[in-house]
């Protein structure tokens, strides 16, 4: 007698459950219910259709009833819902459109109900224009009002894998869209600073995105859907996407007896078998056992696997699930994600004990046109064996989350990817992968050659027990750096040694890693202790990516709002001007319409981080002034590295734009020669024939001799004032001056007699210093503090924190130190020393010296 199956659910797990039984078993009776018009269809295909990137809507139907009915001789019914099930009686309830109510028996039944779209309880949530995700029925209603010419505008709440492609095919559908994310990032399966390489990809794709904001209610406005958040913001748009997640769609199983887990998710064991004999559940609607803990994954992979291993038990094998890593992959405009295993954030919830490296390798071979770089981010313990990866770029992600991926099914280690036999030719890879330098980090840290420390450890240093040391170069340096870090070239490293305090540990960090590690090597091999940065200042700048703040402006309402419409979020500038060509509405605006010609053309493709950039110094170094250089790199970096130097050099960034290969194309101008003003006056210049170039910033120059705290505060006023109007400023600290720079805590140094006296009787540090007038033995020091913070004005140790965060030079004169007996273990952190020479030099290049 033949096995009558019931299959509840006929898309990824339901269908694969059905197709692999009728191969073990052609005599069983198969029954399909599928609650909609459509099977086996490409639900992950759905956004790229609205997107227009699939055209052929019937390319999303994978499977027709009517096909599998005759490949597979199945008993299909659709536009029929379970609506419960009675495993004492082994009968289903099901409500048909054809057929009314009624109910069906089994021999086996296997549950594929799926997910379903959260819609949360807020006033409004039934606004037609309100939309989720999930069939095909859905897409259209989607597509329908996309294609409109009356909708303009898109909303997207939520910030995972539905609400990013859905994001991003609404703009490439030519919408303007926003994104409200209750998270302080996007895509939850990543860690933080991994998500926000993504982030920024959306953001200069002309995406915005409001992180930490909810939507608290949703009204009609002629038509439109009204959203305030709860930050206050209102937001008027003609669509909105929820994609704020999903349930398993298990209701019907109430009072069913099978066994359900808090978030309502089917209990299986490793036969995929609830607590009920002969009744198996697959996909979406179920927990499973993912690295050590219970979960689930609402993936199209995982829910095919396991309808086969499902119908596998259903005849009769004894196969059985062995869990996942919750691999999955996304696109983001031109870049992509991709994970496996677990996240650094889960590991702290596990209280697990793990290490953290990151690369930024070229994806191919850096000489091959087309190479660009990617982050990779691996997660394993302390002895080695591997927990989880994340990795974003443009090319080759998903071959290399595969390899990590595969080796951690497996329980490898960070060796076994350093022994990875993989493809090589330079279009591919590069002789030593990605994932093999992966793995040579990684077991550099296993075995103890490399200390690291990562961008989140920067918050707990401690300044008096360390020192954070930039070796990178001087233009990398001067381009952007990390707050209260000594400038050191890793090529002078072993020529200016003598500069580091051998009593504190050494926090080195270059660009990407390499060079920190060098310098750690040579520093360690020198008595030093020594940690580097894992992914150097790449991944420091990562770590503290956060979305453009847009200024709300007002609708024709007298309420104020943010009002969405159709123009792109900045107008292209006109070619007369000398703008730097942000963001535009498809992010890949083309130079050629501006009709603007280079005199010389640089390829820096294929070059990480500095390259290009010093790459671009030397060819502008070479011009002559009005000259016109363009660049081409690959380094994603690049984008914002190349406006930064034209700003600090001088030139002007005529237009930066990305390219849809993922170029980075930038046209940069010499400045021009400055006109002598009485020249032009006689005729001898033509002003408007030439571009006119504001001069280079002059500098300034302050000697601070007085150790009286408002002076330190006018000082340190004046000072950064002049830094943030783009002047190179230098203080030269000397005689009672050295005290504003002196530690606050006592330093154990050797001393004569006459250096301990001045010790003594000098102030320690900028919390001790007297006022120049009614000091009152430190009480009016006291009061001015405290005016001072009733008023919301920085204390004089905030203003300085400001000035080293914008590069102001402190300089403490060696020969005033030497006749006071101060040793440079006594000041702060981040003093030069230097002597008048030094001071002279700077002062010659300054239009502003100042003696205070």
């Amino acid at each position: 007698m033949s096995k009558k199956v019931i299959i509840v659910g006929g898309v990824a797990g339901g269908a694969s459950a059905a197709a692999r039984l009728r191969r073990l078993d052609e005599e069983a009776h198969i029954i399909m219910f599928e609650r909609d018009e459509y099977i086996s269809f490409a639900n992950c295909g759905l956004p790229y259709y609205i997107g227009d990137t699939i055209t052929d809507r019937s390319k999303l139907i994978v499977q027709t009833p009517e096909a599998m009915i005759q490949r597979f001789n199945l008993d299909i019914r659709t536009k029929s819902e379970v609506i419960a099930v009675h495993p004492e009686r082994k009968t289903v309830t099901v409500r048909s459109v054809e057929k009314g109510t009624y109910e069906e028996s089994y021999d086996a039944l296997i549950l594929s109900p799926g997910a379903a779209p959260i819609r949360p309880a807020l006033p409004g949530i039934d606004h037609p224009q309100i939309h989720t995700v999930r069939n095909i029925p859905d897409t259209d209603r989607i597509k329908k009002q996309v294609i409109s010419p009356e909708t303009k505008t898109a909303v997207v709440v939520g910030g995972g894998y539905i609400g990013v492609e859905m994001a991003e095919n609404l703009k490439e559908a030519g919408l303007e869209v926003t994104m409200v994310q209750s998270a302080d990032q996007l895509l939850g399966t990543f860690d933080r600073e991994m998500s926000n390489i993504m982030a920024q990809e959306m953001e200069q794709q002309g995406v915005e995105l409001l992180f930490q904001d909810t939507v608290e209610s949703f009204k009609d406005t002629n038509g439109k859907v009204t959203l305030t958040l709860r930050s206050g913001r209102v937001l008027t748009s003609g669509l909105v996407i929820l994609a704020v997640g999903v349930k398993p769609d298990t209701g019907f199983l109430k009072d069913s007896g099978i066994a359900l887990g808090s978030r309502g998710h089917i209990q299986v064991n490793t036969a995929l078998e609830t607590n009920i004999p002969n009744i198996y559940a697959v996909g979406d609607a179920v927990e499973i056992h993912e690295d050590g803990a219970v979960t689930a994954i609402p993936l199209a992979g995982p829910a095919n696997k396991q309808g086969r291993i499902a119908a596998d038990r259903v005849a009769g094998l004894k196969t059985t699930y062995k869990g996942g890593h919750g691999t999955s992959i996304i696109k983001v405009f031109q870049l992509t994600g991709a994970q496996t295993g677990l996240t650094e954030k889960k590991l702290k919830e596990l209280d697990t004990d793990y290490h953290t490296v990151y690369v930024h390798p070229n994806a191919h071979a850096a000489y091959y046109p087309g190479a660009t770089p990617m982050t990779i981010k691996l997660l394993f313990d302390p002895q080695g064996v591997i927990l989880g990866a994340q990795a974003v770029g443009r090319i080759g992600v998903d071959k290399r989350i595969d390899d990590i991926a595969t080796v951690l099914h497996f329980g490898g280690t960070v060796t076994d990817l350093t022994e990875l036999d993989l493809a090589y030719a330079p279009p591919f890879s590069s002789a030593k992968d990605p994932v093999n330098m992966l793995g040579y980090v990684a077991e550099n840290v296993v075995t103890g050659r490399m200390n690291v420390f990562t961008p989140e450890e920067l918050s707990d240093r401690n300044s008096s027990e360390s020192l954070l040391v930039d070796v990178r170069s001087s233009i990398e340096h001067q381009n952007g750096h990390i707050p209260g870090s000594l400038h050191i070239p890793v090529d002078e490293l072993r020529e200016r040694m003598h500069e580091l305090d051998r009593d504190k540990e050494i926090w080195v960090y270059c660009q990407v890693g390499l060079r920190g590690y060098t310098a750690a090597r040579i520093l360690q091999q020198h008595g030093y202790r020594v940690r580097n940065l894992t992914g150097g200042y790449k991944t420091y700048k990562m770590s503290t990516f956060k979305p453009e703040k847009k200024i709300a402006t007002s609708s024709s309402t007298s309420t104020p709002t943010s009002t969405l419409t159709s123009t792109p979020a900045s107008t292209p500038a006109p070619a007369a001007t000398n703008s730097v060509d942000a963001a535009h509405s498809n992010g890949t605006k083309q130079l050629s319409e501006n009709n603007i010609s280079a005199d010389f053309h640089l390829d820096a493709c294929g070059l990480s981080c500095p390259g290009p950039l010093i790459e671009a110094k030397r060819a502008m170094d070479g011009l002559s002034p009005g000259q016109v250089l363009q660049i081409t790199a690959t380094d994603p970096g690049f984008y914002e590295d190349v406006k930064s130097f034209a700003r600090m050099s001088n030139h002007d960034a005529l237009q930066v734009e990305r390219l849809p290969d993922g170029q980075i194309k930038a046209l940069l101008k010499k400045k021009e020669t400055e006109i002598n003003s009485k020249d032009t006056a006689n005729g001898s210049a033509e002003p408007s024939n030439v571009a006119s170039v504001a001069k280079t910033p002059e500098g300034t120059t302050m000697v601070v001799f007085s150790g009286d705290l408002d002076k330190a505060i006018a000082s340190f006023i004046i000072a950064n004032g002049a830094a943030a109007s783009g002047k190179k400023v230098t203080m030269f600290f000397t005689f009672w001056g050295l005290n504003v720079l002196r530690k606050s805590e006592s330093v154990q140094v050797k001393k004569d007699f006459l250096g301990k006296m001045f010790g003594l009787m000098m102030p320690r540090g900028s919390r001790k210093l007297p006022l120049s007038r009614m000091n009152m033995m430190g009480a009016g020091s006291k009061m001015i503090r405290g005016v001072m913070k009733k008023n919301n004005i920085s204390s004089v140790e905030d203003l300085m924190e400001t000035a080293k965060e914008q590069g102001i030079e402190l300089v403490a004169c060696q020969m005033s130190m030497d006749v006071m007996g101060i040793q440079k273990e006594e000041l702060i952190d981040g003093v030069k020393i230097g002597g008048v020479g030094y001071y002279l030099g700077q002062a010659d290049q300054s239009g502003i010296n100042l003696f205070i």
